[in-house]
C-alpha cells in the first residue's frame, strides 16, 4: 500500500513538472486542453514563472526545448519521432534530429556494482584492465574500454542504474498524455499519439536489452562473413547480459576523420560505395538492416576493412514486405497508380478517413514524373521524401518498419554524400533492385505464391460452413450479443465516480457536524473547554476533513 502511494505521489510530481514546463515554453493552452492543470503544484500557481523565451522562437524549436527539459526519456522519444517522416512535418524532423542523448556519466562505483550483479563477479576477476573514465555516456548507458584476461581489447557497455524504473514511470505518463490528447484534442489523432508511444515502448525496451543488441551484431556478422570489405565486431557472450554488453574493440578511425591520401586503404569514394552496397544487400537480400549508418557508426580499420558499429537501431523486413516494396518499385516505373494504391492497402496503410480519389490524383502526379525511367535513373531518397509528404498529407499510415527503412535510406545516403558528394545511390541500388524484380516474377516464385494463396482460401472455405452454422445456432438460441464500446466512455464514468465520491464525502462531513451539534445540545459529560468532549471531537474531525476536501479540490483545479 505504501509503495503504491509513493508511486502515485511521484507520478503526480512528474505531471506537475510537465505542466510547469509546458507553461514555461508557452504551451499552457495544451495543458488546458489535456485537462492536466489539476496536477500543477500549488507553489507554481501563485508565483511568477521565469520567462525563458528570448525573442521569437519557432514552434518546433520550443517543442524540442520542452523534450530536453523533461529529460532523457523524452529526448529518446524525440529521436524516435525524428524517424517518422510520414507523421511529423519536416521542420519538426529537423529540430528533433538535433536532440543529443548526452548526460553526465554515472560513477565507477555504480559501474562495478552493475557488473558484479549482472556477471556474478568483480571487475578484477573478469577483466585484466578496465578504464574508469567512460569513452561515451548516454541516457541508457555508457561505454568503457577494457582488456580481457586473455589480452583481447574490448569495449564494455554498462546500463545506467535505475534507468528501467525511470523509463517505465515515464511510459505510464506518456500513455496517459497520449490518451488525453486523442480524447480532448481531435486534431492530434492525425499523428496517432498512442501508436507513437507504443512504437517508442518497443524501441526503448529493445535498446535496454543488451543481449538483443549482441544478437543483432552476431546476425550481421553471419550475413557478412563472405564480404571482404565489411567487418562486424564480435560479441563476448561470457561477459554479456541484459545490462552489460562486451564487444570487440575496433582499432580504426572514424570515417569523417579518415585521410585517404595516407596508406593503401580505400579512398572515400570507395568507402561510400561499399557502405551503400552493404545497406542495399541488407534490404534486398537479408531483410535485416542497420537503420543508423551515419559517420559515427562507420570506422575504417588499419587493414582497410570498414567496420559497422552500434546495432541498437535495427529494422526487419519479412519476405512479404520485401515483395510489396518490389511491387511498389514496379508501380513507380510503370506509373501504375491503381497498383500503388492497392499496395498501400496491402500494407494496411489506408484507413476509412482517407480520400482515395484525392490521394490518387497526387500519386499520379508523382508517378508521371518518374514514368519511363529505369531503376538506375530513380533518385530513391527524393522519391521517398515526395511520397512520404503525400502520404502524410492524406493521413496514410506507414508501417513502422517501412518508416524506419526510409529513415535508414536517407541516413546512408547522407553518409555517402559526406564521403563522396558525387555518389549516385540509385546507380548503386540498381543491380540489387533489378535482381529483386526478376526474382519476384520468376515462375517458381509466382507459382509458390499462387499455391500459398490457394491453400489459405481452401482453409477459409473449409471452415466457413462450420463457422456459419455456429453463428446461426447462437442466434437461434437468443445468445447473439452486440458489444458497444463508445470512445471515451470510461473516462466519463471515472469523472462521475469522482464527483459522486466528493458528494458522499461532503454528506459525511455534514452528518458529523449535525451529530456533533446535537451531542453538544445534550450537555452530557465528560467535558472539554466546558463542552461535551464527543461533540468537540466531532467538530474537529469535520473541520480537518473539510480542509482536506478544499485542498484536494484546489489541487485538481476543479472548483
Amino acid at each position: 500500500m505504501l509503495t503504491r502511494r509513493l508511486h502515485r505521489y511521484s507520478m503526480i510530481k512528474r505531471y506537475g513538472k510537465i505542466v510547469d514546463t509546458l507553461i514555461i515554453y508557452e504551451f499552457g493552452h495544451i495543458a488546458d486542453r489535456l485537462k492536466i492543470n489539476q496536477f500543477r503544484p500549488l507553489s507554481s500557481r501563485f508565483k511568477k514563472r521565469e520567462q525563458k523565451m528570448d525573442g521569437v522562437i519557432s514552434h518546433p524549436k520550443r517543442v524540442r526545448m520542452v523534450l530536453e527539459e523533461l529529460g532523457p526519456t523524452y529526448v529518446k522519444l524525440g529521436q524516435i519521432l525524428s524517424m517518422r517522416h510520414d507523421l511529423i512535418p519536416p521542420e519538426y524532423i529537423e529540430e528533433f534530429s538535433g536532440l543529443q542523448d548526452e548526460v553526465q556519466p554515472f560513477s565507477y562505483r555504480e559501474v562495478r556494482e552493475v557488473i558484479r550483479e549482472e556477471l556474478g563477479a568483480d571487475i578484477e576477476e573478469l577483466y585484466m584492465h578496465f578504464e574508469e573514465i567512460p569513452i561515451a555516456a548516454a541516457s541508457i548507458g555508457q561505454v568503457h574500454r577494457a582488456k580481457l584476461k586473455n589480452g583481447d581489447e574490448v569495449v564494455v557497455k554498462v546500463q545506467r542504474p535505475g534507468i528501467k524504473k525511470t523509463i517505465e514511470a515515464d511510459l505510464d505518463i506518456m500513455y496517459s498524455l497520449a490518451g488525453f490528447a486523442e480524447e480532448h484534442m481531435p486534431e492530434s489523432r492525425l499523428y496517432r499519439p498512442v501508436e507513437i508511444v507504443e512504437e517508442f515502448e518497443r524501441s526503448i525496451h529493445d535498446e535496454m536489452d543488451y543481449t538483443q543488441e549482441g544478437r543483432n551484431a552476431e546476425r550481421f556478422a553471419n550475413n557478412f562473413t563472405e564480404d571482404p570489405h565489411i567487418y562486424i565486431p564480435g560479441v563476448y557472450w561470457d561477459h554479456t547480459s541484459m545490462k552489460v554488453l562486451t564487444l570487440e574493440y575496433i582499432d580504426g578511425v572514424k570515417s569523417t576523420l579518415y585521410d585517404d591520401t595516407v596508406g593503401t586503404g580505400p579512398d572515400k569514394k570507395q568507402i561510400a560505395n561499399i557502405v551503400i552496397e552493404a545497406f542495399m544487400r541488407q534490404v534486398y537480400e537479408h531483410g535485416f538492416f542497420h537503420a543508423d549508418l551515419h559517420s559515427g557508426n562507420v570506422f575504417i580499420m588499419k587493414n582497410g576493412k570498414i567496420a559497422l558499429l552500434d546495432f541498437g537501431m535495427i529494422g526487419f523486413l519479412s519476405s512479404d514486405t520485401r515483395n510489396l516494396l518490389v511491387d511498389e518499385l514496379v508501380a513507380i516505373t510503370r506509373s501504375d497508380t491503381q497498383l500503388y494504391i492497392e499496395i498501400l492497402r496491402d500494407f494496411g496503410s489506408i484507413g476509412e478517413d482517407v480520400d482515395i480519389q484525392s490521394l490518387k490524383i497526387d500519386i499520379e502526379q508523382i508517378l508521371y514524373k518518374y514514368y519511363g525511367r529505369s531503376v538506375k535513373q530513380l533518385d530513391t531518397v527524393s522519391i521517398l521524401e515526395e511520397m512520404i509528404s503525400i502520404l502524410r498529407k492524406h493521413n496514410v499510415r506507414v508501417p513502422p518498419n517501412v518508416a524506419l527503412l526510409s529513415k535508414g535510406a536517407m541516413t546512408v545516403e547522407g553518409f555517402g554524400a559526406l564521403m563522396d558528394p558525387e555518389v549516385n545511390m540509385a546507380a548503386i541500388a540498381e543491380p540489387f533492385a533489378t535482381r529483386a524484380i526478376k526474382n519476384r516474377f520468376r515462375l517458381k516464385n509466382l507459382a509458390g505464391g499462387v499455391y500459398r494463396d490457394a491453400y489459405n482460401w481452401s482453409r477459409v472455405l473449409h471452415r466457413a460452413p462450420l463457422k456459419l452454422s455456429h453463428i446461426l445456432d447462437i442466434a437461434e438460441r437468443g445468445y447473439l450479443k452486440l458489444r458497444f464500446d463508445p470512445h471515451g466512455f470510461d473516462r466519463i464514468v471515472a469523472e462521475i465516480d469522482v464527483a459522486s465520491n466528493r458528494l458522499s464525502f461532503s454528506l459525511i462531513i455534514s452528518a458529523i457536524i449535525v451529530g456533533s451539534s446535537l451531542i453538544i445540545q445534550t450537555g452530557q459529560g465528560p467535558y472539554i473547554w466546558g463542552m461535551p468532549s464527543l461533540g468537540v471531537i466531532g467538530f474537529v474531525m469535520a473541520g480537518l476533513l473539510g480542509m482536506w476536501l478544499v485542498v484536494y479540490i484546489l489541487r485538481t483545479g476543479k472548483i
